[in-house]
């Protein structure tokens, strides 16, 4: 891929006018627009379908999906050409995460979801987790991976924290997504992320795919911004490469 490939923008906006204005700033500067519950909710399937014969553009759908295995299935089925990435919670079960026939068919990537960036480790004790596991989260990250993995998932999503680990332990064809990437240069206020990586340190440890959205979307210029990331995803990859 190229480095502009490697980005993915979250259209996290309200409605379909606020998310065409990105896709037309951006669709030359990032390599994916990632539709979540919001936008979703808002837009309906309607929004997808606008993206593939309108836009033209490909989409990572973000959705999460979390029930039961028959109801998961079902609308992993629905899922159309267009779609490149979708995404299931690992702790919904290894019956959850087995890719439908007709995703795989449409060509769509299903990710795992692993430990959700914002969450700390006194957050996962209250949940119940175990202290072995809430106290090392790159640890849980890797168990859940391996569910994922077993289960024939084509990769997780996971912190910039840990994805050397995952690489390591699964092969570098196994794919890596990270959100909760924040560039040096770029502030933002209230942030609910916590296990953070800048562009530039996330690529370099093994990410395949990292999601920027503040950072971008709440830019003077987005455009520039993107591009600013895109060069940190490049001198990732010359320095990833470099490694023994």
């Amino acid at each position: 891929m190229q480095p502009r490939e490697r980005l993915i923008f979250p259209l996290d906006v309200p409605n379909k006018k606020e998310a065409e204005r990105f896709i037309s700033l951006l669709k030359e500067h990032v390599g994916l627009f990632k539709v979540g519950l919001e936008l979703f909710v808002a837009e309906g399937p309607a929004f997808l379908q606008y993206m593939t014969d309108t836009a033209r553009v490909d989409y990572f759908l973000d959705l999460k999906f979390h029930d039961i295995p028959a109801t998961v299935r079902r609308a992993l089925s629905r899922i159309k050409a267009g779609a490149r990435l979708a995404t299931v919670h690992v702790d919904t079960g290894r019956e959850s995460l087995k890719p439908s026939p007709e995703a795989q068919g449409s060509g769509v990537k299903l990710l795992g979801v692993t430990v959700l960036t914002h969450l700390k480790p006194d957050d996962l004790e209250a949940m119940g987790i175990d202290r072995e596991y809430a106290r090392e989260l790159t640890k849980l990250v890797l168990l859940r991976a391996a569910i994922a993995r077993a289960a024939g998932c084509d990769g997780v999503v996971c912190a910039g924290t840990e994805a050397r680990a995952v690489k390591k332990e699964f092969g570098s064809d196994f794919l890596v997504v990270c959100p909760g990437i924040r560039p040096a240069w770029a502030a933002v206020p209230g942030d609910d992320q916590n296990r953070v990586m800048t562009p530039y340190e996330a690529i370099k440890a093994g990410a395949d795919y990292i999601v920027v959205g503040r950072p971008i979307r709440s830019a003077a210029d987005p455009v520039a911004a993107a591009d600013m990331v895109v060069a940190e995803i490049e001198q990732g990859m010359r320095d990833r490469s470099c490694l023994p």
